[in-house]
């Protein structure tokens, strides 16, 4: 990336969004974050505003954007299933009317402009690891749907405007990941298991465990969007980012309760519909393409995130 590039980080108030924020201005540039803080929050970037070159905007991107850019990553979309089932509708429109209207804006301003797509678009997939090239398997009327299917649209409209209108395209398909600014009450497995372990109550597991996800370190991730970011044009994606290491939901839980020294049993309930059985990304393409593959291991990881969690716990209880 050449300096002092003007970047858009759409849903910069979030977990991922934040990072990404912090480490674009480390890089020397200037951000505008945008985000409705609808699921995001402003205490994410504070530390940041004192900075001449960081710019927060409140926006909801399911409406027009008129500003000045050079990149754009869109990374804007309520991303644990709590919160993208609770305004179901809504998660839809961000998905889709939000891609129409930050490729609108990377057209008119010629900007380049990168995808947070997911995981999720191979639905609980019959091929394992993923590959990009596997279609996946989505239930298009499920609980799910509206996160699972707008992102999967999302893709497809990014296609378009490249096929269409020669847009320099990047689409990212992001696997569970984990790290400090996470949201304590946002459902997601790993901030689900910390902040139960360290409130010693019983660490809900659905199903019997033996599900699989891979967990990815956020900064991990960020070196990875940035990577592909700074790929040349002619590399679109999708590529997939996340961690190949795969691990049960019981190992994960055994391992939260063995760091945290935690008291907690597990328990188990029933398993949600359309939860995926197995999750592990195929990164051969992100590894031969971006010279990337994740370098932080589960147990380092956990460490970092639940110092985070036992600070912000500590702060509410005594605040």
């Amino acid at each position: 990336m050449h300096l002092n590039q003007r970047v858009v980080v759409t849903g910069g108030c979030g977990f991922l969004g934040s990072h990404l924020c912090e480490k674009l201005l480390d890089a020397g540039h200037e951000v505008i974050c945008v985000d409705n803080c609808f699921t995001g929050t402003k205490a994410n970037v504070f530390h940041l505003m004192e900075n001449r070159r960081f710019e927060f905007l409140r926006h909801d991107i399911t409406f027009p954007l008129y500003l000045e850019a050079d990149q754009i990553y869109n990374l804007a979309c309520p991303a644990s299933p709590i919160h993208y089932q609770h305004d179901p509708v809504q998660t839809t429109k961000t998905s889709i009317h939000g891609a129409i209207n930050m490729l609108g804006l990377a057209k008119r301003i010629r900007a380049k402009i990168l995808q947070a797509s997911t995981s999720e678009v191979y639905g609980d997939p019959q091929v394992h690891p993923q590959v990009e090239s596997y279609w996946g398997r989505v239930n298009p009327i499920g609980p799910r749907a509206c996160y699972d299917e707008g992102k999967r649209c999302a893709e497809t409209l990014f296609f378009d405007y490249y096929r269409q209108h020669g847009i320099r395209i990047k689409v990212a398909r992001i696997f569970n990941t984990y790290g400090p600014r996470m949201h304590p009450n946002d459902g997601r497995v790993v901030s689900n298991f910390i902040v139960q372990a360290l409130n010693n109550k019983p660490i809900t597991i659905y199903g019997d465990g033996s599900q699989t996800r891979s967990f990815c370190y956020v900064d991990d991730l960020i070196d990875g969007l940035m990577k592909l970011m700074e790929s040349e044009d002619r590399f679109t994606g999708p590529v997939n980012l996340g961690n190949p290491s795969e691990f049960t939901i019981l190992q994960l839980a055994e391992k939260v309760i063995e760091i945290t020294g935690s008291q907690s049993k597990i328990k188990f309930e029933a398993l949600p519909q359309d939860d995926p059985r197995q999750r592990k990304p195929d990164i051969t393409m992100a590894g031969k393409v971006l010279g990337w593959e994740p370098v932080t291991s589960l147990e380092k990881g956990l460490k970092r995130t639940i110092a985070y969690f036992e600070k912000l716990l500590t702060t509410k209880q005594s605040g």
